[in-house]
């Protein structure tokens, strides 16, 4: 005789990671509710026990991949010794979390596309991930200014906006099959934005 629910086997945070990966390379519209279940190895009710819907599944993907995958880029922004440092090896564990993926790209650029409006639950979860970056390249600007190893006329709020989009450049050309060569040609340009480097002299 056959028991519902899920199985003994059942590790919830294995099975969060599974949905992440799916939804990573699916995005939320494409990913259906069988991938997520053959992801998992379970069926519909169990998913539905697990996580409630497949928007909530998506909430917890995201929060998931803000504190693993991409926590990379913040770390190195905020462990650099300048905010040029910082912004450079961000960039680079960037083109790392947009290379590490068989689809390529960043999940927090390409989870939702598209704006329809049943789908504004998980859109708004997204953006306000996506958000934090910007917070994240803007506090690291400031505080360079601040440590004076960027100029005190720095424009740090139009900065910030600027890297997030290369951020998403890179994750855009790698989901198109961009190389890591390609990818890190970027770099040099971007930093650019920044200025020359003060030599004191």
């Amino acid at each position: 005789m056959s028991t519902r629910g899920r199985p003994r086997s059942f590790d919830r945070d294995d099975a969060l990671a599974r949905v992440m990966e799916v939804f990573w390379a699916k995005g939320y519209e494409g990913a259906q509710l069988n991938d997520l279940v053959s992801a998992i190895g379970i069926t519909p009710p169990s998913f539905y026990a697990a996580f409630g819907s497949k928007e909530a599944a998506f909430h917890e993907a995201v929060d998931l991949y803000l504190a693993t995958v991409a926590a990379g880029p913040r770390r190195v922004l905020q462990e650099a010794a300048t905010a040029r440092q910082g912004i450079r090896d961000a960039l680079e564990e960037s083109i790392n979390v947009a290379l590490s993926s068989k689809s390529g790209g960043c999940f927090l650029i390409l989870g939702l596309i598209n704006c329809l409006s049943e789908n504004e639950g998980a859109r708004a979860h997204l953006r306000a991930a996506r958000q934090k970056t910007v917070a994240m390249l803007r506090e690291r600007l400031e505080r360079g200014v601040h440590e004076g190893d960027l100029s005190r006329d720095t424009d740090v709020d139009h900065l910030a906006d600027f890297y997030n989009g290369i951020m998403q450049a890179i994750s855009f050309q790698a989901r198109d099959g961009a190389t890591r060569k390609q990818l890190m040609a970027l770099l040099e340009p971007a930093m650019n934005a920044l200025g020359p480097v003060d030599t004191g002299e």
